[in-house]
């Protein structure tokens, strides 16, 4: 599993702005850059749009005061499910990272199998990266969300 001091793997990842489908690279994300990185098993799901997503919404003010330069949201979707789900979730500020494959999840060490209820997803974690080296590492034990919102990551900055 990734861990504290490891760099963050190679990968790409599309997304969907106001100016149309994006393609980056993680050296491109994460390079040069304090970032907030949060996974949610899937967009739209309960404790994702209810809890997890929203506190970064409403906190991206207080971490951009804090150094960081951006907040990612990974999620084993497509990039118009996360683009959707971004608008519906009023997270402009927030790039959200589709997986589409959970290459990048798996690559992570981070994935889980659900089965027949949606297949590879992502853990739900969240870890600050500074020039794509791990500082800090918050994996969420199977059913909780405890370490993993905004507020926690707040504090550990």
């Amino acid at each position: 599993m990734i861990a504290v001091g490891h760099p963050l793997p190679a990968g790409e990842f599309t997304f969907i702005t106001a100016e149309g489908k994006q393609l980056r690279d993680s050296q491109t994300l994460f390079a040069g850059k304090k970032v907030v990185l949060f996974a949610v098993p899937g967009a739209f799901t309960p404790t994702c749009s209810n809890a997890h997503l929203p506190g970064y919404v409403v906190l991206a003010d207080q971490f951009m005061a804090k150094g960081v330069d951006a907040i990612r949201c990974l999620s084993v979707n497509d990039a118009f499910v996360m683009r959707a789900w971004q608008t519906a979730q009023n997270a402009e500020a927030i790039t959200m990272l589709a997986d589409g494959d959970g290459s990048w999840t798996r690559a992570l060490d981070l994935a889980k199998d659900t089965g027949a209820f949606g297949g590879i997803r992502a853990q739900r974690f969240a870890l600050i990266a500074n020039d794509g080296v791990v500082e800090q590492l918050f994996v969420e034990a199977p059913g909780k969300f405890e370490v993993s919102d905004a507020a926690s990551l707040l504090a550990a900055l």
